[in-house]
């Protein structure tokens, strides 16, 4: 509702277009570095307290946008925003808690579709409510209500991520008479719900905090995830290329007026949506393989990139266009299924705010790359997508043995596992990386659900730990 009115509004305060794209600069450098940190605070203080904080500062930060009449207010009204509006992520860390780890791509594209909803309505709201009197400042308080309102909703409904996790640990109860098996599944069931649950973090004291803050993400710096970034760097300034100058190349290289060009990007935001709601079938057709599809649909992006940068006529264009929606919103939400899967519930907010800084970086990069290229040709920005694309997908395919499993094979398993189910499928996977052998049931996905990394393998009365 409010962004693509910001500009609009600085100016008739009186902002000159450099003064006025240092403060949309500084907004994004706030982001960029508050958001692993808002994201690893999330893991230590618990999803609601964390989420409710973010809500009601970004609420304050759109009042005072709302009752701004000078530069200097309006510059100052966007750092609350810049620092903490980071609940889309804080949101997708609390649904990775409390969903198992084969439902949580189908969970996050819906996610992403009823967020894509949003930007698509929200844009047409903000137009209407602008052209009435004091129109900004209306849609401003409009849209911290808003805020208000979901602050409300936090509080008041009645998810509670102790009581999801109380009851996969009575079905396990119910269905195994090893008591070892049962002590395990207690202290592992606490550890992987520790993030989201915290009860008692929001009283620890500030530097406490400010210290664990710290550990964590200096953990993820040394871990081994750094290909992932990069895949997720790359693809994201080569689809932030394809949209840099997308309305002025059509109409340099077709004579296309802006508003069909804005009907375009409507219409793909739209699929997008569709294609948030059809991941489900897509990752069960894929047997799950979340790397597999990311791959796949990091390499559609890139032919269709292509094929946007060399079309001979709109029908081109609008075909691109159609495919990429799909696998664009297919790819955002794999490289976030993958960052979880492997770097565990945990600090599945810390990756996240970590992936959101990531692509805050490519926000930063791409329109310098694209005033760049786009000296040289219409087409320079999306060609040079098409580069940037390439070199993931080649980081992909060198890394293909370490995250898809080489020599994977289902093992019948006849005795009973751990919540008493005959027959069950196993699937073997080794990590040349770790060296590592691990087992996932194919049979039981309460299992899945109940371990983040799945390596237990439950076979009559022993518990195997690999």
């Amino acid at each position: 509702m409010v962004v693509p009115l910001m500009n609009l509004h600085i100016k008739s305060l009186g902002a000159s277009h450099t003064v006025a794209g240092i403060i949309g600069s500084l907004y994004g450098i706030m982001q960029l570095f508050s958001s692993t940190f808002v994201g690893c605070w999330s893991d230590i203080v618990g999803r609601r307290y964390s989420l409710l904080t973010c809500i009601l500062l970004s609420a304050l930060g759109y009042f005072f946008l709302g009752i701004s009449t000078t530069v200097f207010l309006f510059a100052l009204s966007r750092v609350p925003v810049g620092i903490f509006k980071h609940t889309l992520s804080i949101s997708k860390a609390l649904l990775s808690d409390l969903v198992s780890e084969r439902d949580r791509p189908l969970v996050m594209g819906r996610f992403n579709a009823a967020s894509g909803v949003g930007f698509i309505l929200g844009p047409v709201v903000g137009g209407y409510l602008t052209e009435l009197e004091d129109g900004f400042y209306q849609t401003s308080i409009i849209c911290a209500s808003i805020f208000l309102l979901n602050a409300g909703l936090v509080w008041m409904l009645p998810w509670n991520e102790e009581n999801i996790v109380n009851k996969k640990h009575e079905h396990g109860k119910k269905r195994t008479d090893n008591s070892s098996a049962k002590r395990d599944c207690d202290s592992h069931l606490k550890s992987v719900t520790n993030g989201a649950m915290a009860n008692d973090s929001p009283f620890q004291s500030p530097w406490v905090q400010i210290t664990t803050v710290l550990k964590r993400i200096k953990e993820i710096a040394s871990s081994d995830l750094w290909d992932i970034f990069l895949i997720r760097l790359l693809m994201s300034v080569a689809i932030l290329l394809y949209y840099s100058n997308f309305t002025l190349a059509l109409d340099e290289r077709f004579g296309v007026k802006p508003l069909f060009s804005g009907y375009l990007m409507s219409y793909s935001s739209t699929l997008g949506v569709l294609a948030g709601c059809l991941l489900g079938p897509i990752t069960r057709l894929y047997q799950h393989n979340t790397y597999r599809l990311l791959l796949h649909s990091s390499t559609f992006t890139c032919v269709l990139i292509l094929l946007y940068a060399s079309a001979l006529g709109m029908w081109m264009v609008v075909l691109s266009s159609t495919f990429l929606a799909f696998s664009t919103t297919i790819g955002r939400t794999c490289i976030i299924d993958l960052e979880l899967t492997i770097g565990g519930n945990e600090a599945s907010g810390t990756l996240l705010g970590v992936g959101q800084s990531v692509t805050s970086v490519g926000r930063i990069i791409a329109p310098l790359l694209s005033g760049i290229a786009q000296e040289f040709s219409p087409c320079g920005p999306p060609s040079l997508g098409v580069g940037l694309a390439l070199i993931a997908i080649l980081i992909m395919n060198t890394n293909k043995q370490k995250y898809c499993s080489s020599g994977n094979v289902k093992l019948k398993i006849n005795n009973i596992c751990k919540f008493g189910l005959h027959g069950c499928i196993y699937q073997k996977k080794h990590s040349e990386s770790t060296r590592v052998d691990t087992y996932t049931c194919q049979t039981c996905t309460v299992v899945t659900g109940s371990f983040k990394r799945a390596d237990f393998v439950y076979s009559g009365t022993s518990v195997y730990i690999h």
